[in-house]
């Protein structure tokens, strides 16, 4: 009885073949299933003895291996076990050739990650090349919407859609979407041309309109710069390149200007020497280089000079103490000189009392003239 009903044919299969094919289906499923366990437990062990990249993209790799695509290999493996017709053949051949074209770009997409991302910081950090790091990062991206978008066109072909035509169909319908979401694009364009151009990188800090901070991050919509008091700014990337940057990462040397006043009182031979005080103390100092010093003005409440001298180094905090250095030293020195520091004063002059001067009234004093009236 047994043996009749396996030989009984269904669908054009005998029963028997089709619980041949189920067992097949499903060992084959459990067995890819145990197997993708068992490495990831091995992996797992031996990066925790040993930690090495390679191991750690293995088991990554393992991972990302989608049930999907082992169900995929168990039934084509069960199909052949099966005398099937050539639509359903067909069937199973283009849902498993999709299905791994979409695990290749799973893999593919973290492959081109980890490589890229590494060779990034590897150049950030061990290098210090910001501009290269900033270029892997946007070429991460870029890649991977390449890559995805391959596996897409593939699928679709392989589902039987015309590729071309569909290309030539979204051609057009690209232009009324392009003009839909041209603020995105305007970003992403902009974000390329900071790829290409590199008007700054991650880690510089920049100036922009009444902002300024480090850049965290170049996106393709947003930057994300941090704040001197510490909080994010999300600048769209079309804004930012519109405003005029200032990249202090780039600055080799630093120009410094100041200006002091001493009271209008000071003898001429003190205010000659003055120049030459300042060259003294500024040429003492290390990491600098003395320009000029002059005797500007005459100033509303003070005789005014002008000092300017380079910062070899363009270090903010470097600079601060340099010049903390030399107002100390400017103090000192004018208390020996016995100069003067002039502060915001008004001096007062009060002129004398005019005399008093009698007007004439026209009329002859009688008392003068001696005549009667």
């Amino acid at each position: 009885m047994n043996g009749e009903f396996l030989a009984q044919v269904f669908a054009q299969n005998p029963v028997g073949a089709w619980f041949v094919a189920g067992g097949v289906l499903l060992g084959v499923f459990v067995l890819l299933r145990l197997l993708r366990y068992g490495t990831e437990k091995w992996l797992s062990r031996l990066q925790a003895q040993r930690p090495r990249p390679g191991l750690r993209v293995a088991l990554e790799f393992g991972r990302r291996t989608t049930r999907l695509f082992l169900f995929a290999v168990a039934l084509f493996a069960a199909s052949l076990a099966l005398d099937l017709p050539p639509t359903v053949r067909h069937g199973i051949q283009t849902f498993t050739l999709s299905v791994f074209f979409f695990q290749l770009a799973l893999w593919g997409s973290y492959l081109v990650g980890v490589w890229l991302t590494r060779l990034s910081e590897r150049k950030l950090k061990e290098e210090g090349d910001a501009a290269t790091a900033t270029t892997l990062h946007a070429l991460t991206v870029i890649v991977k919407f390449a890559l995805w978008t391959l596996a897409a066109l593939l699928i679709l072909e392989n589902l039987g859609v015309h590729v071309g035509s569909l290309l030539a169909g979204l051609g057009i319908a690209g232009i009324a979407v392009a003009l839909a979401v041209q603020n995105v694009l305007g970003d992403l364009f902009a974000a390329l041309s900071i790829v290409v151009d590199k008007p700054f990188t991650v880690g510089d800090f920049i100036v922009f309109g009444n902002e300024r901070g480090r850049v965290e991050r170049i996106g393709l919509k947003t930057t994300r710069i941090r704040s001197l008091t510490g909080e994010e700014l999300v600048v769209s990337n079309t804004d930012l390149l519109r405003q005029q940057i200032h990249n202090f990462r780039r600055m080799q040397e630093r120009r410094c200007t100041f200006t002091f006043g001493v009271v209008y009182d000071t003898p001429p031979e003190k205010l000659a020497r003055i120049p030459h005080m300042v060259r003294e103390i500024i040429e003492s100092l290390a990491d600098t280089r003395f320009e000029r010093a002059h005797f500007k003005e005459f100033g509303a409440y003070a005789l005014t000079f002008e000092v300017v001298y380079w910062m070899l180094k363009p270090d903010f905090n470097l600079f601060m103490d340099t010049q903390q250095a030399i107002n100390l030293a400017l103090v000192r020195r004018f208390q020996e000189e016995g100069i003067a520091f002039a502060f915001p004063t008004q001096v007062v002059y009060l002129a004398p009392p005019a005399k008093e001067v009698s007007l004439g009234t026209g009329r002859e004093d009688s008392e003068g003239t001696g005549s009667s009236p």
